[in-house]
């Protein structure tokens, strides 16, 4: 029997990613994700805050996220709300995201 008691299969994912939020903007590989969340590895070991929004850097894509918890480099990410494109115009609560997903080579 499986240690794992997630009710939502967790989909191995390998894509490079963003973390910003107050004073915070962390490069980090997007390691798996579900519907309601993901886990996400640290380029470099960082206290992150609670709230933040991850960067699906490739895809141009911002998602709020919670932290819940983190390990060393690793740490899991409760979704709480929808993604959002950095591409084009984007809301005032999104300038400082898709300024650090710029200079994180988004295009």
């Amino acid at each position: 029997m499986s240690a794992d008691r997630r009710l939502e299969v967790r989909l191995p994912a390998d894509g490079r990613g963003l973390l910003v939020g107050p004073g915070v903007e962390q490069a980090c590989r997007l390691v798996d994700q579900s519907p309601s969340g993901l886990r996400v590895r640290l380029d470099r070991s960082a206290a992150l805050p609670r709230e933040v929004m991850v960067v699906d850097v490739p895809g141009g894509v911002a998602t709020p996220v919670t932290v819940v918890w983190q390990k060393g480099q690793e740490a899991g990410l409760k979704r709480s709300g929808d993604g959002a494109t950095l591409r084009g115009l984007v809301p005032g609560r999104l300038v400082a995201v898709r300024d650090a997903w710029r200079r994180a080579g988004g295009r």
